[in-house]
C-alpha cells in the first residue's frame, strides 16, 4: 500500500467557517487549490496586454530586464541577464480585472524564459518561504511514488534554466549550484537528492508555487504533488488524486461552459510549450502570503453564509494577482502548474487611480459566483472605499 504525505495544504476548498473575513475573490477562475483554477476568466484586459509587452523586453523605467546573448538547448532558447540586479527590479504591477462579460480560457503563450521572474522583493519573499516550509511541512509538501518521477524531471528543468536565465544569482558548477544572493549551495545530482529535498531545494531559490498533475492508466490528469509556500486559500488532501472537472465540480458554471474545453486543452499541450494567464483575488485580512483560511462558500456542506457584509479593516485589504502557468514535462507527461503571486495594497490600487475599475469588476461577477466567492461578507465596505475620490 502505497503512503502518500500530503498535509493540509493541497486543493482542499471548504473553508473553516463562514467567520473567516478571508474573502478571495478568483474573478477569473476557481477550483484547483484555491487558485489551482486555471480556466475560468474574464477577456484580458488592456492593462494585461501592456503587461505581456513589458514581459517581451520593452524597456520601461523600474522594469528593464537586461539582456545578453542567447543560449539555446535542443527545446527552447534561452536569454541570458547578464547585467541582471535583482534589488533594482521592480515587481511587475498586473491589474488582470476587468467587468465580467464573458468566461473563457483565455491563455497565451509564453517563452520558457518567463516561468521564472526576480524582482527586488525576492530575498525578503525566499526567506519568508523558508519560514513558511520549517513551520508548516505538511502543508507545503506533497510528494508519493506516482508523482516523484515527475518532481526530478522538474527539479532538473528549474536548475538548469536558473544559472542560464540569471547569471548574476545563479552560478553552476559540476553538480552544484550556488545561489549568490542568500550564500547557499544546493546539489543537482538526482542520485544523491529524495524527492522532499528536490522539493524543498525548488522552495528556496524560486518564489514560484508548483502543482503537479499526473497521468493515470486511463491518460486522465491527477493533481499527485506540489510545493506550496504561498497557497492562496484552503487546501487539503481531499483532492489529492482527483482529475481538473473533479476538483471543480463545486465551482458554478464550470462543467457547464469550459470543462470540455478544458480537458481537450490538457490533452493537446505539448512537452516545451508555455502557457501563461493572470487570476486575481481580494485578500481583507492582512498581506500574508501562507494563507490557509477558506476563501470559498459551500452550501453543500451546510455552512451559513451572513445576510449582511461583515465589518472589514481596509487597511488590510489587498489585492492578490497570481501570475499561472502551464506546461508539459517530456518524459513523465507530467503537466505543471506554476503560481506566482503578488500582493498590492487597496490604499495603493486606489490611489493609481484603478479603484472603480476594482470595484465594477467585483460587482459585475454573476450572483452564484458572486455567493460562492463570499462577496457578501466584504462587498458593503470595499465598493465605497474603492470609488471614493482619493485625497489630495
Amino acid at each position: 500500500m502505497v503512503e502518500y504525505h500530503y498535509g493540509k495544504a493541497l486543493m482542499e476548498m471548504i473553508p473553516k467557517g463562514v467567520n473567516s473575513i478571508t474573502a478571495a475573490w478568483l474573478l477569473a477562475t476557481t477550483g484547483v487549490l484555491a487558485y489551482l483554477t486555471f480556466w475560468m476568466m474574464v477577456s484580458p484586459s488592456l492593462a494585461e496586454k501592456n503587461n505581456r509587452k513589458e514581459l517581451k523586453k520593452k524597456k520601461q523605467p523600474g522594469h528593464n530586464y537586461p539582456s545578453g546573448e542567447t543560449t539555446t538547448t535542443t527545446t527552447t532558447t534561452i536569454t541570458p541577464l547578464t547585467d541582471f540586479d535583482y534589488r533594482t527590479i521592480n515587481p511587475i504591477d498586473y491589474r488582470p480585472f476587468k467587468t465580467m462579460q464573458h468566461v473563457s480560457m483565455g491563455i497565451k503563450k509564453m517563452p520558457k524564459e518567463e516561468w521564472i521572474r526576480i524582482d527586488r522583493g525576492y530575498l525578503d519573499r525566499i526567506e519568508e518561504r523558508k519560514r513558511v516550509m520549517q513551520t508548516n511541512p505538511k502543508e507545503v509538501f506533497g510528494s508519493n511514488p506516482i508523482v516523484d518521477p515527475a518532481i526530478a524531471e522538474l527539479y532538473e528543468e528549474i536548475m538548469d534554466l536558473l544559472p542560464r536565465r540569471y547569471p548574476t544569482i545563479f552560478d553552476l558548477r559540476g553538480k552544484t549550484l550556488h545561489n549568490k544572493v542568500t550564500n547557499q549551495s544546493y546539489s543537482v545530482d538526482l542520485a544523491g537528492l529524495t524527492p522532499l529535498t528536490m522539493l524543498r531545494n525548488l522552495g528556496e531559490n524560486v518564489e514560484e508555487d508548483f502543482y503537479i498533475m499526473c497521468p493515470d492508466a486511463e491518460n486522465e490528469l491527477r493533481l499527485q504533488g506540489y510545493i506550496a509556500c504561498f497557497p492562496g486559500g484552503f487546501l487539503s488532501p481531499s483532492r489529492v488524486g482527483m482529475s481538473m472537472r473533479e476538483i471543480h465540480q463545486p465551482v458554478p458554471g464550470f462543467e457547464a461552459r469550459i470543462g470540455k474545453g478544458a480537458d481537450r486543452f490538457l490533452v493537446r499541450l505539448e512537452p516545451g510549450v508555455f502557457v501563461g494567464r493572470m487570476n486575481w483575488s481580494l485578500q481583507t485580512d492582512g498581506r500574508d502570503l501562507f494563507r490557509m483560511d477558506g476563501n470559498n462558500f459551500y452550501p453543500e456542506k451546510d455552512n451559513q453564509l451572513p445576510l449582511k457584509s461583515r465589518a472589514v479593516n481596509l487597511g488590510d485589504c489587498y489585492l492578490r494577482v497570481e501570475h499561472q502557468t502551464l506546461t508539459r514535462l517530456a518524459r513523465s507527461r507530467a503537466v505543471i502548474f506554476c503560481v506566482r503571486s503578488y500582493m498590492t495594497s487597496l490604499q495603493d490600487v486606489r490611489a493609481e487611480g484603478n479603484g472603480p475599475a476594482l470595484a465594477d469588476a467585483i460587482e459585475s461577477m454573476p450572483e452564484r459566483l458572486g455567493v460562492y466567492k463570499m462577496r457578501p461578507l466584504w462587498s458593503e465596505a470595499i465598493y465605497p472605499y474603492l470609488r471614493q475620490q482619493q485625497s489630495l
